[in-house]
């Protein structure tokens, strides 16, 4: 088995358009480089290109995405050593028989977004799943999951499966879901089965103008930076352990590779935590003209709106707008958009951004030392004393 020189051919069977399965890859990757492994990668941006004749490749070993049925099947008559990956089940049926099995622990993916909207002090729980279907099966589990969890509380938790995303249909699918938003009791807090369905959630509320969080919270999970960034208002998210996952299954093959018996081996990995932001940050606010001009800011706070413009989109007066945030959140509207935008320079900031001059125009600050002096005066410290000590907090947990 293997080259003359010890190198392996290993097939990476992933989708490399989705975040889940990118992370998977960077957890194989990091694997590689910190240990002394050698071996040849053969991968494709979809692994469905590689489905056909595997039967006949002539390769080493194989790390596979198990969720989809297609690569169940078409590896059962592969004869290398096949490490599988994929979600986890309370059923044990469902996992492939004889082989071993890397899984995310949707309970606790699921718990983890759960809790944190209990924690906001919601009574109210929706589950935004996937179309039902084979390919679907982890969406199902994360679904049942959530229902069970909502129930064992006493309440009761509305489910909705949506559309399959397409160009064609979208204009539906998104008039359906805002149908669904429309009839949710208020507040409600929502659990997307990704991050892709809870951009979908952001959008359909924007559109519909349902107030986020305000009147809809919303947690996905993936944690995906492209859905992030594409989010007028910041998506809290539950990042699952995919690089460990990655390392842990390039760690079994490894050992096949080497004759060690593995085919009833199953690792259970759980998220690596809850990244939150604004659109789960549920407050009761009582004025609805405050809920209204909180929905504005989010969506246009770094666009470089004035009080005036918020006053104008909520429908009253800028007196009567500032009488009810004074009273309601204990400052000005002016402050409330100021503490909006130095909340997103802060989230660019722990991401790693370092473009002082990028930050002050994504946020909305007129300038590079205006974005120092708001720091300064807020927080007592500059963007990059701020940053650096995120990153050494980062490091100690």
């Amino acid at each position: 088995m293997g080259t003359p020189h010890g190198v392996h051919r290993i097939a990476l069977l992933f989708n490399a358009n989705k975040i889940y399965d990118r992370q998977i890859i960077a957890g194989v990757g990091a694997y590689l480089t910190s240990t002394r492994v050698s071996w040849d990668l053969f991968m494709e941006e979809d692994f469905r290109c590689r489905l056909t004749g595997l039967a006949d490749w002539c390769g080493d070993g194989i790390i596979a995405d198990f969720d989809d049925p297609q690569v169940c099947a078409a590896l059962r008559e592969v004869n290398v050593p096949v490490v599988a990956v994929g979600g986890s089940y309370t059923d044990v049926s469902r996992y492939p028989e004889g082989l071993p099995y890397i899984a995310t622990d949707n309970a606790k993916l699921v718990r983890l977004g759960y809790d944190h909207l209990i924690e906001q002090g919601l009574e109210n729980f929706a589950f935004y799943s996937l179309p039902v279907g084979p390919a679907h099966r982890w969406a199902e589990e994360r679904e049942r999951l959530f229902g069970e969890m909502v129930a064992s509380d006493g309440l009761t938790s509305f489910i909705y499966h949506g559309h399959a995303t397409s160009a064609a249909g979208w204009s539906e699918a998104t008039d359906a879901l805002i149908a669904w938003l429309n009839s949710l009791p208020k507040p409600v807090g929502v659990l997307a089965a990704t991050d892709a369905r809870a951009r979908q959630l952001l959008q359909a509320c924007m559109m519909a103008d349902i107030p986020v969080p305000d009147e809809v919270a919303i947690v996905g999970i993936d944690n995906d930076p492209l859905a992030r960034m594409l989010c007028r208002i910041p998506l809290t998210s539950v990042q699952q352990g995919t690089e460990e996952m990655g390392k842990a299954a390039a760690h079994l093959l490894h050992r096949m590779l080497h004759g060690a018996e593995c085919s009833e081996t199953r690792v259970l990995v759980p998220p690596e935590g809850l990244h939150v932001a604004a659109s789960s940050l549920h407050q009761t606010v009582r004025s609805p003209y405050v809920m209204r001009a909180l929905h504005y800011i989010r969506q246009y706070g770094c666009l470089g709106i004035r009080t005036e413009q918020v006053a104008n989109y909520v429908g009253v007066s800028r007196s009567l707008l500032e009488e009810h945030f004074r009273r309601s959140l204990k400052r000005s509207v002016h402050q409330e958009i100021l503490r909006h935008k130095l909340e997103i320079a802060q989230d660019l900031l722990r991401s790693g951004e370092t473009a002082m001059t990028d930050i002050a125009v994504r946020c909305g600050f007129t300038s590079v030392q205006y974005l120092y002096t708001v720091f300064r005066r807020e927080l007592g410290c500059t963007p990059k004393a701020f940053q650096e000590e995120s990153q050494q907090d980062e490091a100690v947990h």
